[in-house]
Protein backbone atom coordinates (compact mmCIF):
# COMPACT_ATOMS: atom_id res chain seq x y z
CA UNK A 1 0.00 0.00 0.00
CA UNK A 2 1.39 3.35 -0.96
CA UNK A 3 1.25 6.70 0.94
CA UNK A 4 -0.74 8.22 -1.53
CA UNK A 5 -3.79 5.68 -1.13
CA UNK A 6 -3.63 6.11 2.29
CA UNK A 7 -6.60 8.64 4.03
CA UNK A 8 -4.70 11.69 5.97
CA UNK A 9 -6.13 12.57 9.03
CA UNK A 10 -9.03 15.41 8.43
CA UNK A 11 -7.16 18.32 10.72
CA UNK A 12 -8.59 21.71 10.47
CA UNK A 13 -6.07 23.84 10.67
CA UNK A 14 -7.06 26.89 13.18
CA UNK A 15 -6.91 30.20 12.07
CA UNK A 16 -4.53 32.08 13.55
CA UNK A 17 -6.22 36.02 13.32
CA UNK A 18 -9.40 37.14 14.28
CA UNK A 19 -11.68 39.44 11.63
CA UNK A 20 -10.73 42.09 14.45
CA UNK A 21 -7.51 41.91 13.96
CA UNK A 22 -7.56 42.19 10.36
CA UNK A 23 -9.86 45.12 10.44
CA UNK A 24 -6.98 46.80 12.61
CA UNK A 25 -4.37 45.48 10.17
CA UNK A 26 -5.70 47.00 7.33
CA UNK A 27 -6.86 50.69 8.95
CA UNK A 28 -3.62 51.06 10.05
CA UNK A 29 -2.42 50.17 6.68
CA UNK A 30 -4.62 52.78 5.34
CA UNK A 31 -3.86 55.17 7.83
CA UNK A 32 -0.07 54.77 7.64
CA UNK A 33 -0.28 55.39 4.01
CA UNK A 34 -2.81 58.37 3.97
CA UNK A 35 -0.11 60.31 6.06
CA UNK A 36 2.96 59.23 4.01
CA UNK A 37 1.13 60.66 0.90
CA UNK A 38 -0.08 63.65 2.88
CA UNK A 39 3.50 64.36 4.55
CA UNK A 40 5.14 63.92 1.14
CA UNK A 41 2.31 66.14 -0.45
CA UNK A 42 3.14 69.02 1.81
CA UNK A 43 7.27 68.15 1.87
CA UNK A 44 9.10 71.32 0.87
CA UNK A 45 11.15 70.98 -1.73
CA UNK A 46 10.79 70.19 -6.04
CA UNK A 47 8.35 68.05 -7.32
CA UNK A 48 11.28 65.76 -8.23
CA UNK A 49 12.09 65.23 -4.76
CA UNK A 50 7.85 64.01 -3.55
CA UNK A 51 8.23 62.19 -6.68
CA UNK A 52 10.90 60.50 -5.65
CA UNK A 53 10.26 59.90 -2.29
CA UNK A 54 6.44 58.91 -3.34
CA UNK A 55 7.80 56.08 -6.10
CA UNK A 56 10.07 54.58 -3.09
CA UNK A 57 7.27 54.68 -0.74
CA UNK A 58 5.42 52.60 -3.41
CA UNK A 59 8.59 50.36 -4.13
CA UNK A 60 8.99 49.58 -0.17
CA UNK A 61 5.18 48.78 0.15
CA UNK A 62 5.37 46.35 -2.54
CA UNK A 63 8.69 44.53 -1.61
CA UNK A 64 6.85 44.26 1.99
CA UNK A 65 3.73 42.86 0.54
CA UNK A 66 5.93 40.44 -1.43
CA UNK A 67 8.07 39.31 1.27
CA UNK A 68 5.25 38.75 3.38
CA UNK A 69 3.63 36.31 0.45
CA UNK A 70 7.22 34.42 0.96
CA UNK A 71 7.43 34.39 4.33
CA UNK A 72 3.62 32.87 4.55
CA UNK A 73 3.78 30.78 1.14
CA UNK A 74 7.30 28.68 3.07
CA UNK A 75 5.10 28.76 6.36
CA UNK A 76 2.24 26.99 4.85
CA UNK A 77 4.82 24.37 2.51
CA UNK A 78 6.24 23.17 5.65
CA UNK A 79 2.75 23.01 7.51
CA UNK A 80 1.96 20.52 4.28
CA UNK A 81 5.40 18.88 4.87
CA UNK A 82 4.69 18.63 8.26
CA UNK A 83 1.27 17.12 7.66
CA UNK A 84 2.74 14.29 5.31
CA UNK A 85 5.06 13.10 7.50
CA UNK A 86 2.93 12.52 9.85
CA UNK A 87 0.49 10.50 7.76
CA UNK A 88 3.48 8.31 6.87
CA UNK A 89 4.24 7.82 10.42
CA UNK A 90 0.45 6.94 11.20
CA UNK A 91 0.37 4.37 8.58
CA UNK A 92 3.79 2.86 9.56
CA UNK A 93 2.64 2.10 13.22
CA UNK A 94 -1.09 1.04 11.76
CA UNK A 95 1.02 -1.61 9.96
CA UNK A 96 2.81 -2.33 13.18
CA UNK A 97 1.75 -5.34 14.80
CA UNK A 98 4.02 -5.85 17.82
CA UNK A 99 3.11 -9.42 18.34
CA UNK A 100 4.21 -10.48 15.01
CA UNK A 101 7.01 -13.46 15.70
CA UNK A 102 10.26 -12.61 14.28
Amino acid sequence: MSVDSFPMSETQVKQQSTAAFYGQAVASFAVAMAATTVGIYNLQGDAWVRGFLAIAVLYLVTSTFTLAKVIRDRQEAGQIVSRVDQARLEKLLAEHDPFEKL
